[in-house]
């Protein structure tokens, strides 16, 4: 009985055994690490930038790692194409895209180009834990010509100060340089919280003088504060070549010009003609820059024939946009755009002698509020005549329209 039990269980422990056997066997073959570092190719042993289109640079990742691709010349001098950039296993290799330059640490060339020469194409990965690494090394060869990098010559960014406020004084900053060849320029400005403001985006520039214009402001037109900035002009030519120059620039008394008619009044109501009628007009500076102006000064007598252009040989002509005065017009003036609000006063509380710069032109300060009194004598052959008042900002518009209306009787 116990010989047959016995020669029942011990064909049934070999079989466990065997198959115990397998199960390690194939346990320890799945568990085995697929290579950090697997196949890695590139699409062509010889390159010549200025033909050729970009090298496709392959290679497979097995398990996690920290990559390094970098070109050694024959001197054994290293460039970083990418530096401990960490990588997933994957099972699609990854693919970089090689044009022939390579980041430099010039603060003014970014990259460069590649001189004509034997290389040697290396990509290294490592484990994260340090406790693997593994590498490829492929022969390079780069032809053609010594491309140098471009340069950004001449390069002059003024005024150095600006005070975007609208006041036609130094609200702009001019960038102009020369570029020898054509080349893709980026044009931007750093605040000092970091932000980065744009100004120019991938631009194409031939090989000539240049010139662009920075309002101070973001592309949206909103305000930024006041302080000092750097710039960044940057170009690329069409070899991989980047140069790029920096600098700073300075932002003082930001601000949006802003004022209100507060009171205003036409009288009086009835004249005679070749009489005169007198507007009296109080307006505040609401916003936080000043207010530029200019004359006729308060109490300026005009007639119906007359214009501010045309008065004192011209003097008080429409000037860049900047200026503020206020105006008073009437519904049957045939004038229209420019010729609107012919009769015009500059917005200062002061006589013109004590003008910042006297007779010429002042300032209305934040919260300063002035009445300025003007006169009109009708010598316009109409029998009713409607006035108003408004607010003008020359070469800009009118903030403040057809206020103030008051009907005038004209007797013959």
């Amino acid at each position: 009985m116990h010989d047959r039990v016995w020669r029942t269980v011990r064909p049934l422990t070999a079989m466990i055994g065997i198959v115990l056997f397998w199960f390690v066997i194939g346990g320890l073959s799945g568990c085995t690490a697929a290579p950090i570092l697997g196949e890695v190719s590139a699409t062509a042993e010889r390159y010549n930038p200025g033909r050729d289109t970009p090298l496709a640079i392959s290679y497979e990742i097995g398990r996690s790692a920290l990559v390094d691709i970098y070109i050694l010349d024959a001197n054994g001098q290293r460039y970083d194409l990418r530096r401990a950039q960490p990588r997933a296993a994957a099972n699609d290799p990854y693919i970089l895209r090689f044009d022939g330059s390579v980041p430099t640490d010039d603060p003014q060339v970014l990259r460069r180009l590649l001189p004509p020469g034997q290389y040697t194409l290396v990509v290294a990965a490592r484990a994260a834990d340090g406790n693997d690494s593994d590498e490829r090394r492929l022969p390079l060869s780069i032809e053609g010509d010594v491309i140098a990098p471009p340069e950004i010559e001449n390069l002059m960014v003024w005024p150095p100060v600006i005070s975007p406020n609208a006041d036609a004084i130094d609200d702009v900053a001019e960038f102009t340089y020369r570029l020898p060849v054509s080349a893709t320029v980026n044009i931007e400005v750093q605040a000092p919280n970091g932000e980065i403001i744009p100004v120019v985006t991938r631009e194409e520039e031939g090989p000539y003088e240049q010139r662009h214009v920075w309002n101070g402001k973001r592309p949206n037109g909103s305000l930024l504060e006041a302080g000092v900035y750097t710039y960044t002009v940057r170009a690329e030519d069409g070899f991989g070549n980047v140069v790029q120059r920096q600098g700073q620039i300075t932002l003082a008394d930001v601000g949006q010009p802003e004022a209100r008619i507060v009171y205003s009044m036409i009288a009086p109501q009835r004249v005679m003609l070749g009489e005169v009628i007198t507007v009296t007009i109080r307006v505040r500076n609401t916003g936080t820059v000043p207010i530029r102006t200019y004359g006729p000064p308060s109490g300026y007598e005009y007639t119906t024939d007359e214009v501010f252009s045309s008065v004192e040989d011209g003097i008080y002509a429409a000037q860049a946009g900047g200026f503020w005065r206020v105006g008073m017009d009437w519904d049957a003036n045939s004038g229209g755009g420019p010729k609107r609000y012919p009769y015009r006063w500059a917005i200062s509380p002061r006589p013109p002698e004590e003008w910042a710069k006297p007779f010429v032109e002042d300032f209305l300060y934040p919260g300063e509020e002035a009445e300025i009194i003007g006169r009109v004598r009708i010598l316009q052959r109409e029998t009713r005549m409607g006035f108003y008042v408004g607010l003008i900002q020359d070469g800009v518009g009118f903030f403040q329209d057809r206020t103030g209306r008051t009907i005038i009787d004209v007797g013959f």
